[in-house]
């Protein structure tokens, strides 16, 4: 089993979570007018098949050692393996929430709501945990992502002033945020104790768990979506294979993403407080492809350019200080 015995090699794993993380969404832009409850089946697929290929060649490296991928899921108990299937599960309908709140109340209120109160929520969380790492530079480095998540949703305000904001939109972002900042504290402790899970079977519970939380949830969003008209099964098998393909390549590259945070949260001089936080990184990542790539802020009038400089600053600062507080007594 591969674990990072280093820390610039677990800082290179936290760093490659923040890109997967911030990167899988482009997936789903690329599909074009497919259906985000039609996308969400093949991006759970890819999570499964991509969990499956690292767990048997990463985390089945020595099948003489008790930590290998499947030696370690038979020694686990029962405890431990409803803890990474119930941190799937509470990852997933966070996740769809989030959706629903972006839908309803736009990006500029469900992420400053939903991610940054995931981040101080399991942050905090993970660190009561494992306290691993300086907690100055932890959270002072926390709370300036906070703001620059906040600065980054203030910039998308100003391409869409006119967005309205209902109370079940907030209510559904601090929803999401409360249970997406909830999951990681229960694969901590999925990866501790006795009889404990590795980051590799660990991570396997936790598709599993996924998976047994969209068959119902994602199939209440398609009978009864937050906006358009419902879509069914018929409209899943009538898509081309080209948005089947970006929805398991979307999945995969989150399940990389997060494979990556679990391993460097699992070496003995990260923990899980800093390599949550630091994963939360994405944000600055999808707002770099949003600048440049997607060319969302093409036109935007100089409040907004500010916002979004300022935004990068912050990010900046704030993951360095998270990425510091391991090494620095």
């Amino acid at each position: 089993m591969f674990i990072p015995q280093v820390y610039a090699v677990a800082l290179a794993m936290m760093v490659l979570s923040m890109i997967c993380w911030g990167s899988w969404a482009n997936t789903q832009k690329a599909t074009g007018s497919w259906r985000f409850e039609l996308f969400y089946w093949d991006y759970v697929w890819g999570i499964l098949l991509c969990t499956l290929v690292v767990g048997f060649t990463l985390g089945h490296t020595d099948p003489t050692s008790p930590d290998s991928f499947l030696t370690n899921l038979g020694a686990a108990d029962a405890e431990h393996l409803m803890l990474g299937l119930a941190g799937g599960l509470v990852f997933n309908v966070g996740n769809i929430l989030l959706v629903a709140a972006i839908a309803l109340a736009g990006l500029a209120v469900a992420f400053p709501i939903g991610i940054g109160l995931a981040l101080v929520i399991g942050a905090t969380l993970n660190y009561l945990v494992a306290p691993k790492g300086n907690p100055l530079l932890l959270f002072g480095g926390i709370a300036l992502v906070a703001v620059a998540i906040v600065l980054d949703a203030l910039a998308y305000r100003q391409l869409s002033p006119d967005q309205k904001v209902t109370t079940k939109g907030i209510v559904v972002s601090l929803i999401s945020g409360a249970l997406i900042g909830s999951f990681y504290p229960l694969i901590a402790k999925a990866l501790e104790g006795d009889h404990h899970l590795v980051p590799y079977s660990v991570m396997l519970m936790f598709a599993l768990g996924i998976l047994g939380c969209t068959i119902p949830v994602n199939y209440i969003f398609m009978r009864r979506p937050v906006s358009g008209p419902p879509v069914s099964f018929g409209d899943y098998l009538a898509g081309a294979g080209r948005v089947h393909f970006w929805g398991i390549l979307g999945g995969t590259i989150w399940c990389v993403g997060t494979i990556s945070n679990f391993v460097a949260s699992y070496a003995q001089m990260v923990g899980p407080a800093t390599s949550y936080a630091l994963g939360q990184g994405a944000t600055m990542v999808s707002a770099i492809w949003g600048v440049f790539v997607w060319k969302e802020f093409l036109g935007a009038g100089p409040a907004a350019k500010r916002l979004l400089a300022t935004m990068f600053v912050f990010f900046i600062v704030g993951l360095a200080c998270v990425a510091l507080a391991p090494v620095v007594k």
